[in-house]
């Protein structure tokens, strides 16, 4: 088992800055799911972890009021325009007071309980910049997850640099640094864990999961 004082404090960033286009515009982590907003239930989930992180923020860019409601600081992007991901990674990165920021989106409430701890141990392991998860699709192909990543807060200059420049794609920028790649595709581990809600619809389908 992990030693909690001798882990670096994480932080956590719940990614709800979309615009939600393919769910109609909806404002995605206040849908509910089991009957709670979807970025509470994320959040309870980063409480839950085996390492769980000792502060979390909230990346949202609409209804900031009903964000802050959930009991933790919200920012909007720095970046305007709804950059997608990488500007709540840039947001969090900047809001970071701990030497690690780990990220996950909102619309994935299932997402495992050690996501945190097997994250961590692959960056020290594998001395990364930054770890990020893997999840087995329906084809058995195991495919990168970049918004469940784990990162060093020291890589905020690269990201600004990234962004001022105009890029905007995760996978690019993730590439310019040591990364970890860590399955999640272990006997025990839920081929749902990574299952996301795009759709009204596919949040209907998670809840009967």
């Amino acid at each position: 088992m992990h030693e909690l004082n001798t882990s670096p404090a994480i932080t956590g960033l719940i990614l709800a800055g979309g615009r939600g286009s393919r769910m109609g515009g909806v404002d995605k982590g206040l849908q509910n799911f089991r009957g709670l907003p979807l970025a509470l239930q994320t959040l309870m989930r980063l409480q839950l972890q085996s390492l769980p992180p000792q502060e979390v923020l909230i990346n949202a860019n609409r209804n900031l009021s009903a964000y802050e409601s959930l009991g933790v600081q919200v920012w909007p992007d720095s970046l305007s325009d709804y950059a997608g991901p990488l500007a709540g990674f840039l947001t969090g990165l900047e809001r970071c007071e701990t030497p690690l920021l780990l990220t996950v989106p909102c619309d994935t409430p299932l997402f495992p309980l050690d996501l945190a701890e097997r994250l961590l141990q692959a960056l020290t392991a594998q001395d990364a910049d930054l770890a990020m998860a893997a999840a087995p699709e329906a084809d058995g192909t195991v495919r990168p997850q970049p918004v469940f990543c784990l990162l060093k807060v020291d890589l905020l200059e690269s990201l600004v640099a990234f962004t001022q420049a105009g890029g905007r794609k995760i996978d690019a920028w993730t590439a310019q640094h040591r990364c970890a790649i860590v399955p999640f595709d272990q006997p025990g581990d839920s081929p749902q864990a990574f299952s996301n809600a795009n759709t009204l619809q596919e949040l209907q389908q998670l809840e009967s999961l």
